[in-house]
């Protein structure tokens, strides 16, 4: 569907003031930009987003979207990943000193059209199972992962259990972690910002066996994007994500909207690329995510 531009300027309701948990369906609007700039032309720039929310996530579903550029004529390519997610990859010949990409999206969601379900096969996916480099595991998460699996061995009691181990392990602190930081290491510092949490939890789901991935996506009142869980458990003949959020303590809700899901940070990044040229690049970035309606 085509983007109503008069969407984009209409105002938002004031999300602390409504019951997001009793409402039917919501709307909301998301706008966001990623602007490099350079002290000199470069060359053969590819860039690869991943800011377009999917098509449908359970009762999520993507109404209408655009993505945009400006700075530099450039050629796209619109795919999927292994997991489902929409990336989009882009090149520009030369860009002579800045490029700017801005997506704007609507979304709605449709409480009765029920959880994130999925075939019964996800369950014993490899992918969601195993540990990444930024997911590995060391004697300290061993530890922890025990000590949850003997109080528990229902899966979505123990997902719950790790994910408030997590919130109590982890005081929430900016610029202490990079995008690098492994869950061990966040561990140990017991400090971060909500990647590290959910790399953590995964580490943790990873070790009792609960299979689970990371979600990157969106937090209504929050500044950036942000990033949860999702465990999956079994949901009679098929499966379903049920999503945490570790960094907040506690299960999501209508106040978060999913853009993609993947093993670790790195499979989802909103952005990432490369380009020929000496000059280093400075990026800045902006979002707006709000409610245009609830009912």
């Amino acid at each position: 569907m085509m983007l109503d531009p008069s969407v984009l300027q209409a105002p938002l309701l004031d999300h602390r003031g409504l019951d997001l948990g009793a409402v039917r369906k919501v709307n909301y609007v998301l706008q966001q930009s990623f602007r490099y700039e350079y002290d000199a032309p470069v060359e053969s720039l590819r860039q690869r987003l991943v800011i377009v929310p999917p098509a449908r996530h359970g009762n999520q579903y993507r109404r209408a979207h655009l993505l945009e550029v400006n700075g530099a004529p450039v050629r796209r390519r619109v795919s999927r990943d292994a997991h489902g997610n929409v990336i989009a990859w882009l090149h520009a010949d030369r860009v002579t000193e800045a490029i700017e990409f801005r997506l704007a999206a609507v979304i709605e969601r449709v409480r009765d059209d029920g959880p994130t379900l999925l075939p019964a096969d996800t369950l014993r996916s490899p992918r969601l199972l195993r540990p990444t480099p930024l997911t590995a595991a060391d004697e300290r998460l061993r530890d922890l992962a025990a000590d949850i699996a003997a109080q528990t061995s229902e899966p979505e009691d123990t997902a719950q259990r790790i994910c408030d181990a997590v919130s109590k392990a982890i005081t929430y602190e900016f610029g202490v972690t990079s995008v690098t930081t492994t869950a061990r290491e966040a561990l140990a510092a017991g400090r971060g910002v909500c990647q590290d949490f959910a790399h953590v939890m995964l580490a943790l789901c990873h070790l009792v066996q609960l299979p689970a991935r990371y979600v990157s996506g969106h937090l209504l009142g929050q500044g950036g994007t942000h990033a949860w869980v999702e465990v999956i458990v079994p949901h009679g003949r098929q499966a379903e994500a049920v999503a945490f959020d570790p960094c907040n303590g506690r299960r999501t809700d209508s106040g978060y909207v999913t853009v993609a899901t993947g093993r670790d940070y790195s499979d989802v990044a909103p952005t990432s690329g490369s380009y020929v040229g000496t000059s280093s690049g400075r990026l800045t970035a902006d979002r707006r995510v709000g409610i245009l309606a609830a009912a």
